[in-house]
């Protein structure tokens, strides 16, 4: 399978601009894309960090998700959260996954609407309850959803 790389923003839509008021005719009707871009996650062993996305400057992230299909094995609480740094939960509060399970984001705040000016990494990390007794098995993909900015060097706001 071939892929293809865009610089941005794609937009999909007749419609450029707006000129009257007849919808399907003469009104705006174009809109951004929503891309994704996933890792899987090192949710075995010690303590550690997985880089999942790295966002393009000015982009907008609409979900994150983390979805658990082999559960962390052999240790009694294991946690997950997604930020921008190592240990940072500002995408994705701490998640068990010492259990098969599909969850998004309901920590996002408003900060993490815009990424900012710069390219943005957003980092998992990965906690198991006690150094002593480490999973063996243990397997998730976490995916970051998001919109390029509107325009070359535009900025979504709130």
């Amino acid at each position: 399978m071939g892929t293809t790389t865009f610089s941005g923003p794609i937009k999909a839509g007749s419609i450029k601009d707006t000129t009257g008021t007849t919808v399907g005719t003469d009104v705006n009707n174009v809109g951004t894309v929503l891309l994704t871009q996933s890792a899987r996650v090192d949710v075995v062993g010690a303590t550690a960090a997985t880089v999942i996305a790295t966002l393009p400057a000015g982009s907008q992230i609409t979900n994150v998700y983390l979805n658990v299909f082999e559960a962390v094995s052999a240790c009694a609480a294991a946690t997950f959260v997604i930020g921008t740094s190592t240990a940072d939960a500002s995408f994705l509060g701490s998640t068990d996954v010492t259990s098969v399970t599909n969850v998004r984001s309901s920590a996002m705040a408003s900060a993490s609407i815009n990424v900012g000016a710069t390219d943005q990494q957003v980092i998992g990390t990965f906690f198991p309850a006690s150094a002593a007794n480490l999973g063996t098995l243990g397997d998730a993909v976490a995916t970051v959803e998001y919109r390029q900015p509107a325009s070359a060097g535009g900025f979504y706001t709130i």
